[in-house]
């Protein structure tokens, strides 16, 4: 079943690295960006969420609160933000199934990895509605940051 714009988010629950659950429908009120990732300490992640870090401000100003979220454990994921400085939560979807309700798994990664998530980012508005679904195929390629701040801009 593929997600479509204007509908309901699928709702989820997943811990951060604080080991405390994050439940997307007690998010409603706020605008709320999830950036699915493959994996923590890889180039590309870390230039995506670095990059995230270092604009949060934007995102902030947007009214919009910054998920991470990777089929990671949340003990890497821990250590993983404490190197970068990461300035928002990382939530760990070990299991996939957020991975899998947002259709956005690969199914063969690279080294023979299975199931890890596709390089993704979902705007989800102040209502639970989907706004903006960017899946990506090719985990090199970044997620439109512009886009995203433009979908976020029309919704405050």
């Amino acid at each position: 079943m593929s997600l479509k714009l204007n509908e309901t988010a699928p709702n989820f629950t997943l811990l951060n690295t604080l080991k405390k659950e994050v439940k997307l429908n007690e998010l409603k009120g706020k605008n709320v960006v999830l950036l699915f990732f493959p994996l923590a300490f890889t180039g590309v992640c870390t230039n995506e969420l670095c990059s995230v870090r270092d604009s949060l401000a934007d995102y902030n100003q947007l009214n919009a609160t910054i998920f991470g979220i990777s089929v990671d454990s949340l003990f890497t994921l821990a250590k993983y933000k404490e190197e970068q400085k990461l300035n928002f939560e990382l939530l760990s979807d070990f299991n996939k199934n957020v991975s899998l309700d947002y259709n956005c798994l690969y199914e063969n990664f690279a080294f023979g990895m299975k199931g890890v998530s596709k390089r993704s980012a979902f705007v989800i508005d102040k209502n639970g509605i989907l706004k903006h679904i960017e899946i990506l195929e090719n985990a090199g390629e970044l997620p439109n940051f512009e886009t995203i701040k433009t979908v976020l801009k029309n919704l405050n």
